[in-house]
C-alpha cells in the first residue's frame, strides 16, 4: 500500500511540474505577443514595425523609467509624441513598487494616522478618531472610483482644462485596466497608478482630523469631506500633478500657468488640509474646557507606534512618488530618511535646551514635521539638501506648536496646522531654494544659478498662494454648507462624556 501511494505521489509531482512549465512557457509566450502587440498599435497610421535598434532601446526605456517613443518617429520623419507608448506595456518590476508603495501609503493611514491621533486624544475619544479614518477610507474610495480619479487626472477640456478634470474621461474606472499605460509612465498600469494616488486622496482628508478631534460630529464628518474633495482635492491635485495642470511645472512643463515643482504632495496634501484644518477649527471653536482641563494624550505609547507606522509608510508616499523603481526614487528615499531622522532629532534638543528635558512627544512630532516637509522637494534635492530640510523641520514647526498656537489661542487639537500647514508650506518654499537639476533634470528652471534659483522659488510662492486661498475658501464653504445641513458640533453633554460611547455605542478601554 506504501508503495502504491509513493508511486500516485510521484506521477502527480511529474504531473504538476510539466503543468507549471507549460505555463511557465504560456505565460512567456503571452508575455512576448504583449509586447509585440503593444508595438504597432501605437499612435500613427505611418507608424513602421518598430526595428531592433528600437526594440532595444524601448527595453532600455524601461530600465531606466523613460518615455520609449523618445526616439521614434513615422515614415515621413515626424517625431511621435511624447508619452506614447512604442512597446511599452506595464513593466512587473515598476509595477511591483507602485502596489508595494500603494500598500504602505494606504498603511499610513491604516492603521499609522489613526493610531498617531488615537493616542493623542483623551480615551475617551479613541474609537471616534479610529472610526473616523475608517470612514474616510471608505468615503473616498467610493467617490474616486465614480468621478475622482477622473476630476484629478482626467485631461479636462477648453479653458478650465488647466483647473478641473473631467467628469467622463475615467468615470466608474472606464478603462482604467492593467493593461493599460499609466497617465504619468507606459510602464505602470493605469489600475495601479489610480490605486496609488487613491491612498494619497484617502489620507489628505484623514489629516484635517487632527484639528477637529473631540467635538465634530460623525455625521458632519461625513458630509464635511464629501464637500471638500470636490472643492478643495480633486481640483488641487489636477492643477498640481496632471499632465495638463495649471501649476504643474514638471509634468505640464511647456504649458503650465505656474511652473512649480511639488514631487510627493507639500502643496496637495499637506498645506491643504493644514491650512484647511485651522479654518474648520476656527469655524468649530474651541473644545469645552479648552486651557482649563487637563486635555493630555491618554497613550503615547499608541502616537509612538503610529509614528513608527507613518514613516515607514512614508517611503512609499515619497519614493513611490516617482511612478518607478529608479534613481530619481531612490533619492526620494534617501532624502526621507536624512531628513526625517534629522528633525526627529533638532525638535527634541529644542525642548531640551527650553523646557529642560526631552519629550517622546517631541520625538514623534519631530519625525512627523520631517516627513511632512521633505515631502514636495524629496525628489528634487541633494543629501545636503534634505539635512538643511531636516534642520527647518524640527524648528519651524516646533516653535508654531510651542509658541504661536499659544499666542494665538485657537484649539488645533492634535497640530495638525502647526505640523501640516506650516510644514507644507516651508517645504513647498524650500523646494524652490534647494533643488538641484543634477539630481532631476525636470527641474524647470534648471536651477545651477541664483537668477534660476529665485525664478523657482517665485513660481513655488505662486503655488503656496493658490493652494492657500483654496484651501480656504473651499473650507469655509464646506464647513458652513454641512453646518446648514446636519449641524457640525456634537452636543455639550456628548461632548463631556465622550465621543466613543455616544456615537458608536462602543468604548476603548473597558474596566
Amino acid at each position: 500500500m506504501k508503495r502504491i501511494l509513493f508511486t500516485v505521489a510521484l506521477i502527480a509531482t511529474a504531473a504538476f511540474s510539466v503543468s507549471s512549465l507549460r505555463a511557465q512557457d504560456t505565460n512567456t509566450v503571452a508575455a512576448t505577443n504583449a509586447v509585440a502587440a503593444a508595438a504597432p498599435a501605437a499612435a500613427s497610421t505611418n507608424l513602421p514595425a518598430p526595428t531592433l535598434d528600437q526594440r532595444v532601446a524601448s527595453l532600455e526605456a524601461y530600465i531606466a523609467n523613460t518615455d520609449p517613443a523618445a526616439g521614434l518617429k513615422d515614415t515621413n520623419g515626424t517625431q511621435i509624441v511624447a508619452n506614447t507608448p512604442v512597446i511599452g506595456v506595464a513593466g512587473p518590476g515598476h509595477n511591483a513598487w507602485m502596489m508595494t508603495s500603494t500598500a504602505l501609503v494606504l498603511f499610513m493611514t491604516l492603521p499609522g494616522l489613526a493610531l498617531f491621533y488615537g493616542g493623542l486624544v483623551r480615551k475617551k475619544n479613541v474609537l471616534s478618531v479610529l472610526a473616523q479614518c475608517f470612514l474616510i477610507t471608505g468615503l473616498v474610495t467610493i467617490l474616486w472610483y465614480i468621478c475622482g480619479f477622473s476630476m484629478a487626472f482626467g485631461p479636462g477640456t477648453g479653458k478650465l482644462g488647466p483647473f478641473f478634470g473631467d467628469l467622463g474621461t475615467y468615470a466608474f474606472f472606464k478603462g482604467v485596466t492593467g493593461a493599460s499605460g499609466g497617465v504619468s509612465t507606459p510602464w505602470v498600469s493605469l489600475d495601479v497608478f489610480a490605486m496609488f494616488q487613491l491612498t494619497f486622496a484617502i489620507i489628505t482628508p484623514a489629516l484635517i482630523l487632527g484639528a477637529i478631534a473631540e467635538r465634530m460630529k460623525f455625521k458632519a464628518v461625513l458630509v464635511f469631506m464629501t464637500l471638500w474633495m470636490f472643492i478643495v482635492y480633486f481640483p488641487l491635485a489636477h492643477m498640481v500633478w496632471s499632465s495638463t495642470g495649471f501649476m504643474s511645472g514638471a509634468a505640464n512643463a511647456a504649458n503650465a500657468g505656474i511652473k512649480a515643482i511639488d514631487f510627493a504632495g507639500g502643496t496637495v496634501v499637506h498645506m491643504s488640509s493644514g491650512w484647511s484644518a485651522l479654518v474648520l477649527c476656527l469655524i468649530l471653536g474651541r473644545r469645552r474646557g479648552f486651557g482649563k482641563e487637563n486635555m493630555a494624550p491618554h497613550s503615547l505609547v499608541i502616537t509612538y507606534i503610529g509614528t513608527a507606522m507613518l514613516w515607514v509608510g512614508w517611503y512609499g508616499f515619497n519614493a513611490g512618488s516617482e511612478v518607478g523603481s529608479d534613481g530619481t526614487a531612490g533619492n526620494a528615499f534617501t532624502t526621507t530618511t536624512l531628513a526625517t531622522a534629522v528633525a526627529s532629532f533638532v525638535w527634541p534638543m529644542w525642548e531640551w535646551l527650553t523646557k529642560g528635558r526631552p519629550s517622546v512627544l517631541g520625538f514623534c512630532s519631530g519625525a512627523v514635521a520631517g516627513l511632512v516637509v521633505i515631502t514636495p522637494a524629496c525628489g528634487w534635492v541633494n543629501p545636503t539638501g534634505s539635512v538643511l530640510i531636516g534642520i527647518a523641520a524640527g524648528t519651524i514647526p516646533w516653535f508654531m506648536c510651542y509658541k504661536v498656537k499659544g499666542w494665538l489661542g485657537y484649539d488645533d487639537a492634535l497640530d495638525t496646522f502647526g505640523v501640516h500647514a506650516i510644514g507644507g508650506t516651508v517645504g513647498a518654499i524650500l523646494t524652490g531654494v534647494l533643488c538641484d537639476a543634477s539630481v532631476n533634470s525636470l527641474v524647470p528652471m534648471q536651477t545651477g544659478g541664483v537668477a534660476n534659483h529665485v525664478a523657482q522659488v517665485i513660481e513655488q510662492f505662486k503655488a503656496v498662494g493658490v493652494t492657500l486661498v483654496l484651501s480656504v475658501v473651499g473650507t469655509i464653504i464646506a464647513a458652513y454648507i454641512t453646518k446648514a445641513l446636519v449641524g457640525l458640533r456634537v452636543s455639550d453633554e456628548v461632548e463631556v462624556q465622550g465621543l466613543d460611547i455616544n456615537e458608536h455605542g462602543e468604548e476603548g478601554y473597558i474596566g
